[in-house]
């Protein structure tokens, strides 16, 4: 499980959200931000006692801002507020997602310039640790006023109602509340909107697409460098005089990769002096392509960083100063274009990969046997992988179409222009998964291809890759159901296996 983590609405780090998302670290408000949050609380209620007209705290919503609502109703219109934009659709948010938006939220508040007490935040994080998970559909942002319908179905479980999963068994939120021993919230003065108005959807998601996807950045160089050996390539590419002259870090990064990897190799000495002039461009340009990737995650990551601590609902209260102030932080433009530039990022791992995989399987320019089966004609080996992989990389081209140059008015032109940066997230994710699954097929191809060169051996960390994947997928030397091979070969990139594997020869790759 690991260290517990404690909230601050400050200090908050990606490693963090996957600790508590996957591997289920416990979660505690820190207390100085409790203090703090109290503070503010104090205030809110002062100013929902005054005559003055504060969105959110004694009006309506969107269009409806100018409509005062007294004193009385204020806790009715908090909870309609969270009913009436539950009206999420669609497929319904992982457990691990659903955890990381659960922990996001609970720590935007915690930074306490959101005016809710401490126990809505208590009771976010007391349902985390207890595993009592709301069901949140994933579909019904527009990326502002931030992710109103999956946070509204999150807040809904608060009050008692919709359903939960408590423990994988799905109860109704009131049940779940009382076998925990837990009551139903009522919601006070803000409470409602500050528990629905932010990015935490596309943030939540993103975040866990990240750290997948810097996973695959390592896998694509050890998957190139396999396929690279297989092929019978040249290393003098990565020569570390070339990078200085053109020294973008993520560039630096994967040729210091491929280098090591690809050190002291029996293949490599075989066709030392064979003539080849220069590899094709999806051999040769893998330090510039991996590291373009690269670079991209890496300007992601930032921005992510920044949002995962940030006040991202309206209005935002200033403690000192006693003021509140209607901003736009809830418009999820930074992390949509962000995620947009993910897409284009993992798309193109996935789309180099997918010519790697071609050259390997093409006897015409592999010299290897077609299709990488030892019986071509009676055997097809790869050759649908090479037609799975090419089917992937094709979607990918559309799904990287970027989400955030649309946009499509809401709540009566009040909110105008929105951010997609939901979809950008959702997007974002099904990229990921083809292109691990691309990456996957090479890899196995790959390593089917080195062996057609034995006795002659590749390197040492090379090596170990290769034998941590026979220890799960054998060769194949007659054909069978591939698809099986492909989905237990995407387990094995995904758990990082072979990624440990060879980070056991030869140090952690970058």
């Amino acid at each position: 499980m690991g260290k517990m983590v404690l909230l601050d609405g400050a200090s908050l780090t990606p490693a963090d959200v996957e600790r508590v998302a996957s591997r289920r670290a416990s979660v505690r408000l820190q207390a100085r931000a409790r203090r703090r949050m109290l503070r503010s609380r104090r205030l809110i209620d002062r100013l929902a006692r005054g005559a003055e007209q504060i969105y959110g705290v004694n009006t309506g919503f969107g269009r409806l801002k100018d409509v005062q609502i007294p004193s009385r109703r204020l806790v009715e219109l908090q909870t309609n507020l969270i009913r009436s934009h539950c009206a999420g659709v669609g497929e319904i948010l992982s457990d691990d997602q659903t955890r990381a938006l659960m922990l996001l939220r609970a720590n935007v508040l915690a930074r306490g310039n959101s005016g809710v007490r401490p126990l809505v935040v208590e009771r976010l994080v007391e349902m985390l640790n207890r595993d009592i998970l709301p069901r949140v559909p994933s579909q019904g942002s527009v990326g502002a006023s931030g992710d109103l319908a999956p946070l509204a179905h999150l807040a809904l479980s608060l009050l008692g109602e919709g359903d939960v999963l408590m423990r994988g068994r799905r109860l109704p939120a009131s049940r779940a509340l009382k076998v925990a021993g837990m009551k139903p919230l009522k919601l006070q003065a803000k409470e409602g909107l500050a528990l629905i108005n932010g990015t935490q959807l596309m943030t939540a998601l993103g975040t866990l697409a990240l750290l997948r996807a810097e996973n695959l950045a390592r896998h694509a160089d050890i998957a190139g460098a396999l396929s690279l050996e297989g092929l019978k390539g040249s290393r003098r590419a990565f020569d570390p005089r070339i990078e200085r002259l053109r020294p973008h870090p993520g560039h630096v990064a994967s040729a210091s990769n491929l280098r090591r990897l690809l050190g002291h190799s029996e293949v490599e000495r075989s066709h030392a002096g064979c003539g080849r002039v220069q590899d094709s461009y999806a051999l040769r340009c893998m330090p510039q392509v991996h590291g373009a990737s690269r670079d991209a995650l890496a300007h992601v990551r930032a921005v992510l960083e920044t949002e995962i601590n940030a006040v991202t609902d309206n209005p935002i209260l200033f403690l000192k100063e006693r003021e509140l102030l209607s901003g736009g932080n809830f418009h999820g433009e930074p992390v949509a274009m962000a995620l947009d530039y993910f897409g284009i990022a993992v798309a193109e791992l996935a789309s180099i990969s997918e010519r790697r995989l071609e050259r390997l399987t093409n006897p015409d320019l592999s010299g290897l046997p077609a299709f990488l089966t030892p019986e071509p004609g009676l055997h097809s080996g790869f050759m649908m992988a090479q037609v799975t992989a090419a089917a992937l990389v094709s979607e990918n081209k559309g799904l990287a179409h970027p989400a955030s140059v649309d946009s499509i008015p809401t709540s009566a032109s009040q909110e105008d222009h929105v951010s997609m940066g939901a979809w950008a997230a959702r997007k974002a994710l099904r990229i990921l998964e083809n292109a691990e699954r691309v990456l996957a097929i090479e890899i196995l191809a790959a390593c089917q291809g080195l062996e057609f060169l034995a006795p002659l051996k590749t390197s040492a960390p090379l090596e170990a890759a290769r034998r941590a994947l026979r220890r799960k997928i054998p060769r194949l030397t007659a054909d069978r159901v591939l698809s099986e091979d492909i989905g237990h070969m995407t387990d094995l990139l995904r758990s990082g296996e072979i990624l440990r594997a060879v980070e056991r020869t030869v140090g952690a790759l970058i």
